[in-house]
């Protein structure tokens, strides 16, 4: 056996011995990146024992790859363990900094280990959304060659943002959030581990100073980790020797909460939808948390307000008219007095659309532009049309003018009377479905009970 079959025969060793290399001037949450599998916290559902990816993984069979999925859901650390697993060089472009001419010496460098030893190379493109068209079809003949293998990481829709020749080429795999309990697994890894951690230290670290410091995080462990490090190197040994850490010095060391939503890619759609859905289910509370969690993570007030006055017409609807009204006096309020007092105006729209009467009955707009579409439009009644007209037409052809038996609605009691106002081949067909909900319940048992009274006398 020579150097590279060993070098391949036991690659975990060859992986330990690199991680006891340790550079202290590292930040700690660097330091206790995750090298392994049995290391990696999170994404069961890919990386859980019997999972295809780990599976994979396990065979050193892998294929080219993309991870979608939110920030800090450990993208990058997960394609650095699958590097290490494998025994892989590992190259790593950003799509925003680098471009065609980086990933040509990736290649060239991929080349000369393939003919040196054989050994794989892993290029990891962060954020491979922000490559436009050629610099991703580029990528192609070197997946082809198999000079590289791709790991894409994007925090956008790929079927979106990745032209199809990639996609094929690629397996995709979903990641989703990190919970609270994977950043506490982290934190006492990170306490515990004495080569790369904080084991050699004297660390107390109150329960509830690590709770605060796991939901503060929001599901980023580098956040949490170099919270926790701020933390211990900022305080003094007491006279045991130990450094305590609870819970007013965390709050110091992570003020402000971190945010998962930064109102761009997929997720701006989802909490937008999450939003929607709420005030349409009438849940006041879900509605305004979402909406917070929108304007929090950056999302433009206009856009929030488009999205209500769309759910006026659309799932209010006639159940209250005055709805779309008030959210758009509330729009112009807003546009007037701006941040912060304008969250009262974006609260008081929220909360009236949650709370309003439903009614979808709007949407029989679409259903009548299907007709239409799909069979033409019909011509208008003799009797509807333009009384003008039709008399330039009459005095033309020397006969009556059709408009003459158009019936005047104001001229009958209730001022209502039946006429025939569809197109004759349409006659009898509705599309309107009434709701019987709030106002709109109301106008319609109105005209129902005109309706009623006109052929009673009739």
């Amino acid at each position: 056996m020579n150097l590279f079959e060993e070098e391949k025969a036991d690659p975990a060793k060859k992986s330990q011995e690199k991680r006891s290399v340790v550079n202290p001037h590292e930040p700690l949450a660097t330091r206790m990146r995750p090298d392994s599998l049995d290391e990696f916290v999170g994404q069961d559902h890919i990386v859980g024992e019997g999972k295809m990816l780990r599976r994979m993984i396990e065979s050193g069979v892998i294929g080219s790859l993309i991870f979608y999925g939110p920030p800090s859901s450990g993208k990058t650390t997960l394609a650095h363990v699958i590097s290490r697993e494998i025994n892989a060089k590992f190259e790593v472009l950003n799509a925003v900094l680098d471009g065609i001419k980086d990933l040509r010496q990736v290649v060239e460098r991929a080349q000369k280990i393939q003919q040196m030893n054989g050994r794989k190379t892993i290029l990891f493109v962060d954020e491979i959304h922000r490559w436009n068209k050629a610099q991703q079809d580029a990528l192609l003949p070197h997946l082809e060659s198999g000079v590289i293998t791709l790991i894409g990481a994007t925090t956008e829709n790929p079927y979106y943002s990745l032209v199809n020749p990639l996609l094929s080429r690629c397996q995709l795999f979903e990641l989703y959030d990190l919970q609270v309990e994977h950043v506490k697994t982290m934190i006492d890894r990170a306490l515990k581990d004495k080569e790369r951690g904080l084991g050699h230290k004297d660390v107390i670290l109150t329960e509830p100073a690590k709770n605060h410091l796991a939901e503060f995080a929001g599901g980023d462990i580098r956040n949490a980790i170099n919270a926790l490090e701020v933390a211990v190197l900022s305080s003094d040994k007491d006279e045991e020797g130990n450094i305590l850490i609870d819970l007013e010095i965390a709050k110091e060391c992570i003020q402000k909460r971190n945010v998962r939503y930064q109102g761009t890619g997929d997720e701006h759609y989802h909490y937008a939808s999450a939003f929607i859905k709420s005030m349409r289910g009438s849940d006041v509370d879900a509605a305004l948390y979402w909406m917070a969690a929108m304007l929090e993570g950056g999302d433009d007030p206009n856009f929030i307000f488009r999205r209500m006055l769309i759910l006026a017409s659309e799932d209010v609807g006639m159940a209250d008219p005055h709805a779309l009204t008030m959210v758009n006096s509330a729009h112009e309020a807003f546009t007037k007095c701006g941040m912060p007092e304008g969250l009262y105006f974006l609260a008081h729209a929220c909360i009236y659309l949650s709370l309003a009467p439903k009614s979808n009955s709007t949407g029989a707009v679409f259903s009548v532009r299907s007709e239409i579409k799909n069979r033409g439009t019909k011509a208008v009644p003799p009797h509807l049309r333009d009384k003008t007209a039709n008399s330039k037409e009459a005095r033309y052809l020397d006969k009556e003018n059709a408009s003459d038996d158009y019936k005047y609605p104001h001229s009958h009691p209730h001022h209502w009377t039946e006429q025939q106002y569809l197109p004759e081949e349409l006659e009898g067909t509705s599309w309107f479905e009434p709701g019987n909900i709030g106002r709109e319940g109301k106008l319609w048992e109105r005209l129902q009970k005109i309706k009623k009274a006109w052929q009673s006398n009739s």
